[in-house]
């Protein structure tokens, strides 16, 4: 008499036999690593429009045509100067202009956006007009909002 030495039915193989391979794809993990990346832009997005929080004035002049990225400088309510984003003490202004100018292309200079809030005086946006006149920086844009059209 011959007995049959494996367990259970000759049918069983492995994990609980065979099974025909799965031919939907999953899209759960996806959906979540999207959302997660949705919340992550809109949380820093608005982070990246401005390093210092300035009120234009408005005009109703034409925006201008960029070629390079322009060097900004911004004056907060406060009177604090800022050189693209960092701060620059008063006595600081002079060097790091002509830093600038130095490092200028002669034929195609960068342009300076000078940006001043509507409540500092006028004195100080002119003492850093006088300081860029004086490192030689010369083209220099004022920064205001768009006017809505009226009169």
């Amino acid at each position: 008499m011959a007995m049959n030495l494996s367990s259970g039915g000759g049918r069983r193989r492995g994990r609980g036999g065979r099974r025909a391979p799965m031919a939907e794809i999953n899209v759960t993990p996806l959906v979540d690593v999207m959302l997660v990346l949705l919340i992550i832009f809109m949380v820093t997005a608005p982070l990246l429009v401005t390093g210092v929080p300035v009120e234009l004035p408005e005009s109703r002049a034409n925006a201008l045509d960029q070629k390079d990225e322009p060097i900004e400088i911004a004056i907060d309510k406060d009177g604090v100067t800022f050189i693209d984003g960092t701060e620059v003490g008063p006595g600081d202004l002079p060097a790091r202009l002509e830093e600038i100018a130095a490092a200028q292309d002669e034929t195609t200079p960068r342009q300076i956006m000078l940006r001043g809030d509507t409540t500092i005086s006028y004195g100080q946006m002119m003492r850093v007009m006088g300081e860029l006149n004086r490192a030689g920086l010369n083209s220099v844009s004022l920064v205001t909002t768009g006017s809505s059209g009226e009169n």
